[in-house]
């Protein structure tokens, strides 16, 4: 159960949890082979699909372990091995690894988040805290929080605990007053529980808990969470 006297601020995780990641992945890996269709040619051929990349970077992340809390950089790579391997310049690397970057972060955020986030930070202070590479400015939620802690950035990714503790300090707070939301059991969850947090798990599928600790809350969806903390909302000061 929520210990609601304890809540001061929210950690918020990105993929799957404000959006779905996959369709917006498939969608870059996409625009990314047509890119390389047009100026890398050999390439494209050699990897004759968006799969194929896909396969090659599972390839890259398998083969670079130093790269595991980067995926800006496991995707650069993969570009650059393919480009390499197929006798193009690497040197498009950079301007391909864009392409695919900038239709990432086109992604369709589930219903609720505007209402949610708008409705959340007008109480309390928000952190993005994510493994990926998606950018809170440009998915069009920057608005809302107060900072944003990444895997890349920062070094290490979740479940390590240092990680939730850097977005307690992004927003002035210690691990404890931090509620963290996210839809991995194991990375946000677990991950948060660990760190001294209290959790909210986002289960759309319904799946079943496997873990020994139990995340303080399970939800359907993020309007859910709004919900649960109503009375803590209604008594907060307003941000600003």
């Amino acid at each position: 159960m929520l210990d609601l006297t304890r809540i001061q601020g929210i950690s918020l995780d990105l993929d799957d949890t404000l959006w779905p990641v996959w369709p917006a992945i498939g969608r870059a890996e996409v625009v990314l082979h047509d890119w390389l269709r047009r100026h890398a040619p050999r390439t494209a051929q050699a990897y004759d699909s968006p799969q194929a990349l896909r396969e090659l970077r599972l390839a890259v992340e398998r083969d670079r372990p130093d790269l595991h809390h980067d995926l800006s950089g496991l995707r650069r790579e993969s570009i650059r091995l393919a480009l390499t391997q197929s006798g193009d310049d690497p040197a498009l690397a950079e301007a391909a690894f864009e392409v695919f970057f900038a239709e990432r972060q086109n992604v369709e955020l589930f219903d609720d988040v505007h209402e949610v986030l708008g409705t959340l930070a007008a109480h309390l202070p928000l952190v993005a805290l994510s493994n990926g590479n998606a950018n809170v400015h440009r998915t069009g939620i920057g608005q809302y929080f107060r900072g944003a802690i990444h895997a890349r950035e920062f070094g290490v990714g979740k479940p390590d605990r240092r990680i939730f503790e850097a977005a307690a300090q992004a927003i002035d707070l210690p691990v404890a007053q931090v509620l963290h939301i996210g839809d991995d059991a194991v990375l946000d969850v677990q991950g948060g529980n660990d760190a001294g947090m209290q959790t909210v798990w986002i289960n759309r599928a319904g799946k079943a808990w496997g873990l020994p600790t139990p995340p303080s809350l399970e939800v359907t969806s993020l309007a859910a969470v709004v919900e649960a903390l109503q009375p803590i909302l209604r008594g907060a000061q307003p941000q600003g």
